[in-house]
């Protein structure tokens, strides 16, 4: 059978030959990068914008250095709706998040917002978390600190750089819990917007002891500020915090893990999200970013695209299990 060409057709073909060739035409190439870190200067959320978006300017995967603004207020609520409401299609933002994020979105601490709202990009690393007192306190371990809680609540206030019921409050709470303390709703905790501001009141006698993380509280602990009591890790962390014990160690069988990673507008575009998916997967893999983690006690936690939204919805569904049995949500 004879098959006719018509012009119309041997344009389309070799109109698409040429696409083909050219490769895709909405590849995306950032331009006036910035992260959200949804808290005061000095905390956690600050500490994972900054860092990483240093390294990623020195690895040249950004044009210049990526602005880092903080947005402080309601335990993280605050960036959320921001980026929700009024920024959710911006292809240049990323916004830090913890497990202080997936608390929130699990105690429904986010009026209106849930995980489905944002598109989740990677992790760069697991926090351990840290039960610490200032230089001069009379504290020496964690056992003295409960057994002071255990006698007189009220004589110990404990601060955290997130809201009641946030993760910060959550980790106190489990290693509470777990040296024998059953009136958990007798523990004084203090909120405040970052782990910096907590670290301060601490330092300015205002609390007598913080619960946050290793990497917030690494620059205090350099500078002979703070004592840290005990890392709530399952073992000794490598680098500069190995010299701590763990809560374990001190027979309190307490782990708390914060992971830290990044999340991005709901209505980012595909390729937006692909280059901040494979970006924040460069960042992880780099020497540049191996000698931070072991600098400020990061533990290994590599997730990405999917498998990372996959682990947020499975710590968002514990965090709630663990919420219910101490109390804190029905």
């Amino acid at each position: 059978m004879l098959h006719l060409r018509t012009p119309g057709r041997s344009l389309a073909l070799a109109l698409a030959a040429l696409a083909l060739m050219a490769g895709p035409s909405t590849a995306f190439e950032p331009s006036q990068t910035e992260c959200i870190a949804p808290a005061a200067p000095g905390g956690g959320w600050d500490f994972t914008c900054r860092q990483v978006g240093k390294t990623m300017q020195d690895l040249k995967i950004i044009p210049g250095t990526m602005q880092v603004t903080n947005l402080a207020g309601g335990g993280g609520g605050v960036a959320y709706a921001e980026v929700a409401s009024k920024r959710k299609a911006d292809n240049n933002l990323i916004v830090a998040a913890s497990s202080a994020t997936a608390t929130r979105l699990a105690t429904g601490a986010f009026p209106g917002n849930t995980m489905d709202q944002m598109r989740w990009v990677g992790s760069i690393g697991a926090d351990y978390g840290v039960i610490a007192v200032a230089k001069n306190s009379p504290i020496k371990t964690l056992p003295e600190l409960f057994a002071k809680i255990k006698a007189d609540p009220k004589s110990i206030s404990v601060a955290g750089g997130s809201a009641v019921g946030g993760w910060d409050h959550l980790k106190v709470l489990i290693a509470a819990k777990a040296d024998g303390i059953s009136n958990l709703r007798a523990i004084k905790y203090v909120p405040f917007d970052g782990g910096g501001e907590a670290i301060t009141q601490l330092l300015a006698g205002s609390v007598q002891a913080f619960t946050g993380d290793a990497s917030e509280a690494k620059g205090f602990v350099d500078a002979g500020d703070i004592r840290v009591l005990a890392v709530l890790a399952p073992d000794r962390l490598p680098g500069d915090f190995g010299k701590f014990p763990t809560a374990k160690e001190q027979g309190i069988d307490a782990i708390g893990a914060n992971w830290r990673g990044f999340y991005a507008p709901g209505g980012m575009s595909d390729d937006a999200y692909k280059f901040w998916v494979a970006s924040v997967k460069q960042v992880y893999a780099s020497p540049e970013w191996k000698k931070v983690m072991t600098q400020n006690g990061l533990a290994p936690l590599d997730l990405d695209g999917p498998q990372f939204e996959a682990f947020v919805k499975k710590s968002i569904s514990d965090i709630q299990t663990i919420s219910k049995e101490i109390g804190l949500i029905k």
